[in-house]
């Protein structure tokens, strides 16, 4: 069993593509997304949606998630307001559904929030490597202002947004790595 993270799929969501030019097509970037999940992901993984998993599209989440492999873990983004509320049992789709959640896991602290933050648990031991911040919400705006500051002062502040990490849900080392390339570290 592995532990996965991603954010920002925006299934159905038309405006994306705006900001995903390899893309022509809100179809077959679903399709593609999809393609990407379950080449990666077996059955017994658990992978942690940090938000934005579809917005403002024609089809029923389950048309996704029913095809998507994987033990699901929702951190609520926002634009997930609008599926969720034609959802009456969020368990037959996620094992849980949290705005924000906190993992423990080999002497590290790792904060799960679809929105970077300043501030999280312990991260003012973070320079010690025990404590990090895993977001969404950013995509590959590199135009933002979290973008620069996130660069300068906050080394374990990790976006797993599709857009930076190759489209398909990342272990955590793979985080590490996919953020030190785009901040440039």
């Amino acid at each position: 069993m592995g532990r996965l993270f991603t954010s920002d799929l925006h299934f159905g969501h038309n405006n994306i593509l705006s900001i995903r030019p390899e893309f022509d097509d809100i179809e077959k970037m679903d399709e593609y997304l999809i393609r990407k999940w379950n080449e990666k992901v077996t059955d017994d993984d658990e992978v942690y949606i940090l938000g934005d998993l579809s917005y403002r599209c024609q089809y029923h989440i389950s048309y996704y998630l029913d095809r998507m492999k994987g033990k699901k873990h929702l951190i609520i983004g926002n634009h997930d307001s609008g599926w969720m509320k034609n959802i009456k049992d969020m368990s037959q789709y996620f094992e849980s559904v949290d705005n924000m959640l906190i993992l423990n896991e080999d002497g590290k602290t790792i904060c799960l929030s679809h929105y970077p933050m300043l501030e999280w648990p312990r991260s003012r031991y973070a320079h010690q490597g025990v404590s990090y911040l895993i977001h969404g919400h950013l995509h590959n705006n590199r135009e933002c202002m979290a973008y620069e500051f996130i660069k300068n002062n906050l080394p374990t502040a990790l976006n797993c947004g599709v857009d930076v990490n190759g489209y398909e849900p990342v272990t955590f080392e793979e985080l590490i790595e996919n953020n030190n390339r785009w901040y440039g570290r």
